[in-house]
């Protein structure tokens, strides 16, 4: 059985979703190091910290 060329479209669609998929793992994994630490500026760690102190409220 011959082996078929893709089509260009093909091709570049094969590549985007690729390199998409890599972007995404790359975007969702945190790994531990100094570049990948949390700002404190973020507006997760603004929620986190407002929620902690909430919490802490409720406990006492």
């Amino acid at each position: 059985m011959a082996v078929t060329r893709l089509k260009r479209k093909d091709r570049q669609n094969h590549v985007t979703s690729r390199l998409e998929v890599k972007t995404l793992k790359l975007a969702t994994n945190i790994e531990l190091g100094s570049r990948s630490k949390q700002s404190k500026k973020d507006q997760l760690a603004k929620n986190n910290l407002l929620l902690d102190q909430l919490s802490a409220a409720l406990r006492a």
